[in-house]
């Protein structure tokens, strides 16, 4: 049974540290329990998350592949809130590919995924109203952004709130850029339509030309 105990020397977190957990946050390794799973006694990561008020459980032999992973470092906070006002490029018109999409960057985990989609969805707020899935999401990757950075850099959660909205809104593109391909096309049957009535009106006159030349030649 003692094969299957990892050791405490290569448990890469300890007790008091504060660790990233996907889709829930920023954590802290509050014990390290040794329990049977499967009649192999393993060791698990008891892991409290403050900004949902959970507590997860987690294999100490899985970690890395769950995803669990320490603060990032001060360079690399900094360089995600600067990220949030470089402008988005356009995602998929359909919304469930663009939530699927998103879900798949926040389950990731990276400090950089999670940037990107609360930029997308920021951006693409302003261009239309968000559906609750995606409005949820949003929520969720602003609220899980704002608390490691505000762990990484030191500073209180309401004071990065301020700094992402602020960076957010700094040299924020026109809306027709990040517009749906479906409202462009929309703008486009509308364009056809003004052509098809100025085709129309220009065949109007010229059938009144004709009958004013055919009156003058009678």
């Amino acid at each position: 049974m003692a094969d299957n105990i990892i050791s405490p020397d290569n448990i890469q977190f300890k007790v008091n540290d504060h660790v990233v957990y996907p889709l829930q946050g920023v954590g802290e390794v509050i014990r390290i329990e040794e329990r049977d799973f499967e009649g192999k006694k393993l060791l698990y990561y008891i892991i409290y998350i403050p900004v949902s008020d959970l507590t997860i459980m987690a294999p100490v032999n899985k970690a890395e592949e769950i995803g669990i992973r320490p603060i990032v470092s001060k360079e690399e906070a900094q360089e995600a809130l600067n990220f949030m006002s470089e402008n988005p490029q356009a995602g998929p018109t359909d919304w469930k590919t663009r939530y699927q999409m998103n879900y798949d960057l926040l389950k990731k985990g990276n400090i950089m995924d999670i940037a990107k989609v609360v930029r997308a969805l920021y951006y693409r707020s302003k261009v239309k109203e968000l559906p609750i899935m995606e409005r949820k999401l949003f929520d969720s990757a602003l609220k899980i952004l704002i608390d490691e950075i505000s762990f990484s850099l030191n500073i209180p959660i309401k004071e990065v709130n301020d700094r992402i909205f602020s960076k957010l809104e700094e040299d924020s593109p026109d809306t027709d850029d990040i517009m749906d391909d479906e409202d462009k096309d929309i703008d486009d049957i509308d364009d056809d339509i003004d052509l098809d009535l100025d085709l129309d009106e220009d065949e109007d006159e010229d059938e009144d030309e004709d009958e004013d030349e055919e009156d003058d030649e009678d």
